[in-house]
């Protein structure tokens, strides 16, 4: 059979604070994913953490049981995810900034 690859970018050039979620995005069809923050702008000493949430029908979450993901400052960082439930979402902390910029892209295989 024939694997199936995708990937989407649910946030381009947004501005994230503490207490960010991405768009909601279904993944019913994947078997794995892999999310990619590329924080694009960022002032000195910020501190950027995402965990991953999954849903069983995009309205109500919980966290995923993958370990949250931090960087320091402008840079890229990624989540492999497995066992992953029909939809999902990053949630964001940010510390030492009021604001950084970045793009998150959300890659699926099946």
């Amino acid at each position: 059979m024939l694997r199936r690859s995708f990937t989407a970018v649910p946030e381009r050039n947004v501005a994230i604070a503490d207490g960010f979620v991405t768009e909601p995005y279904e993944t019913a069809w994947a078997d794995e994913a892999r999310w990619f923050v590329h924080v694009l702008e960022a002032p000195a000493g910020a501190r950027i953490a995402f965990s991953a949430e999954t849903s069983p029908e995009g309205l109500t979450w919980c966290a995923h049981e993958a370990a949250p993901v931090s960087l320091s400052g402008a840079g890229l960082a990624t989540m492999p995810l497995r066992d992953i439930g029909p939809w999902q979402r990053l949630r964001f902390t940010v510390e030492g900034a009021a604001s950084v910029r970045a793009i998150v892209y959300l890659t699926l295989k099946g």
